[in-house]
């Protein structure tokens, strides 16, 4: 079998995944891990960088880009909005607790239309969260992500964050 029009077509995607990545400054995966079957790969793998960097950055833009207007949250937490504005509700609240919040995306994996990251968050606790006042301790805490993309675009997410680490960090449950 001729890999050459594969490489070829690999490295273009790659190169041109690798100019617009840079245009916007996406956070880059630690390891990718991809199948070869179909579907738009590149345009998954953009969507999700889009949505690391909404919230490694709290710029609501990064979220118009990444979340299709019908986006459903399957793992919806009590009290948030479904749709765009439920993300963006919980980003603005975790950014005013965190402020120097990063978020790094220390695995990608992705087959078909699913796109999946394992996020690593840091940051200071200086702001508040709900009626704690943070004293400037560290905030060290990992989540998992699975998004269904359509027309490059996440339609569909499924998460899981670590959140008994970060709420004993924040000083919310005692250890």
């Amino acid at each position: 079998m001729n890999r050459l029009p594969y490489l070829l077509t690999t490295s273009l995607l790659a190169l041109l995944a690798g100019n617009v990545a840079a245009a916007e400054a996406l956070p880059q995966p630690a390891r990718v891990f991809a199948d070869r079957n179909g579907g738009d790969a590149a345009a998954a793998k953009l969507a999700a960088l889009r949505y690391a960097a909404f919230w490694n950055t709290g710029d609501p833009h990064y979220a118009e880009l990444a979340l299709d207007p019908d986006f459903i949250d399957r793992t919806l937490p009590a009290g948030r909005p479904q749709g765009t504005a439920g993300p963006l509700q919980a980003s603005r609240a975790f950014h005013a607790a965190v402020p120097d919040l990063t978020v790094e995306v220390a695995d990608m994996m992705q087959a078909g239309d699913r796109v999946s990251l394992r996020l690593h968050f840091t940051g200071h606790f200086t702001g508040k969260f709900g009626e704690v006042q943070g004293g400037g301790q560290v905030v060290d805490f990992q989540a998992f992500d699975l998004y269904r993309v359509k027309s490059g675009r996440i339609a569909e997410n499924w998460h899981l964050e670590d959140n008994l680490t970060l709420l004993k960090q924040l000083g919310v449950v005692k250890p």
